[in-house]
């Protein structure tokens, strides 16, 4: 909005000399750095009050595993507020709508991924965690299908939307493969043996990243500071990738397509980053709150849209490592289990469960678990450059 608003009133603010104070927000970089600190300061100034909220109307968390010895470990997290996602994505929609050009399409599109998957995880929260209604009968949340149905639905509207939105250039549905150049660097024509996606395997694989990383992002939240943390170092990536796309210079020299108007899902990824930061403040062991569905939910399905508008899917699913990693601990778990009978590959998924049961402590497990994360985001980084 402040980026439109100086469009609108250039001459004027330069008439009275004022222009040189704020064209700075012309400079995608700036608008996308201070979209980090703003939604940061947001989080930090309405974390308490949130807090104090959501224990006021008793949305806290009451975790139960089949495994005896975890349910004692997470017994200390009974009764946490969680639905703590309605921080990060209120200070991510206000930031958007502060700093994003909001005459571009792929803006709109994010805030319309965020704020879906924000009601759908926030319904399912208030259900699930919601003692009066616990005690009233009511059931546990939305039922697996429901929640599906709606990430699904998204996904979908998003495959259908930038297929349709690229439709006739074809340097939009190519999908990018590592080591593999997208087009040759002077003539510009996409490279012989490059992937052209059409309309349905373009939105199959939109719909399957979308819903898929959503789950695999809730599956995550699961320790303190585990899944901000891990957002963070994906934002931060995914926001040199979206400069990439956006920038013509920087796609043409990478040999990347070139997404004109992606330059401002720097400012997405930005405000992102910053909630999360801001989250991890109150999120930090011991958590003082949890993000619940309302946070995962949209935030992994928001990264899963950017990768796709971007055209950036493989080189997402590697800087996801650790979002990927917990989903299909907890894939293989459940399909070992149905096939044997019984038996189990992990101690408990997802898998960093696994690790707290065999000794490590939680402190431990996030921490290398953001380790893992970073060195994820640099090999997807490093890769730019092998092609």
């Amino acid at each position: 909005m402040l980026y439109n608003l100086l469009q609108s009133t250039e001459s004027w603010l330069d008439e009275l000399g004022l222009f040189s104070i704020f064209q700075v927000l012309y400079q995608i970089h700036f608008r996308a750095f201070i979209a980090v600190v703003f939604s940061f300061a947001l989080v930090l100034v309405f974390g308490k009050r949130t807090i104090r909220w959501l224990v006021k109307q008793k949305i806290g968390d009451a975790p139960e595993f089949y495994h005896d010895d975890l349910n004692e470990m997470m017994a200390a997290k009974r009764a946490t507020p969680t639905m703590g996602g309605l921080l990060i994505c209120g200070s991510m929609l206000v930031t958007m709508l502060l700093f994003a050009d909001l005459t571009e399409q792929y803006v709109w599109l994010a805030l319309a991924v965020l704020v879906w998957l924000a009601v759908l995880g926030g319904v399912d929260d208030w259900l699930k965690l919601t003692s009066a209604r616990r005690e009233a009968g009511s059931r546990e949340g939305l039922y697996a299908w429901e929640k599906l149905l709606f990430q699904l639905g998204i996904g979908l509207i998003v495959g259908v939307y930038l297929f349709r939105h690229g439709f006739g250039q074809e340097i939009r549905h190519v999908l990018t493969l590592p080591f593999q150049r997208t087009y040759h660097p002077e003539t510009f024509q996409i490279e012989p043996g490059v992937i052209v996606l059409g309309a349905i395997p373009f939105v199959l694989i939109a719909v399957l990243l979308v819903a898929g990383t959503s789950n695999a992002v809730n599956l995550t939240d699961g320790m303190d500071g585990l899944a901000p943390g891990t957002l963070l170092v994906a934002s931060f990536a995914m926001m040199v990738l979206c400069y990439v796309a956006g920038q013509v210079d920087a796609a043409r020299t990478l040999m990347y397509p070139h997404i004109d108007g992606a330059e401002e899902l720097m400012v997405v990824t930005g405000a992102m980053a910053g909630a999360c930061l801001g989250f991890l403040w109150f999120n930090c062991a011991p958590a003082q709150v949890f993000m619940g569905d309302t946070g995962s939910l949209p935030l992994g399905g928001l990264l899963a849209y950017i990768a796709v508008a971007i055209r950036q899917e493989i080189a997402f699913i590697v800087i996801g490592g650790v979002f990927f990693m917990e989903m299909a601990s907890v894939m293989i778990q459940v399909g070992w289990f149905k096939h044997t009978g019984g038996k189990r590959v992990f101690r408990c998924a997802p898998i960093h469960h696994h690790f707290q049961l065999g000794g490590w402590s939680e402190q431990q497990v996030v921490t290398r678990f953001w380790v893992i994360a970073v060195a994820c985001a640099m090999v997807a980084l490093v890769s730019l450059k092998l092609r």
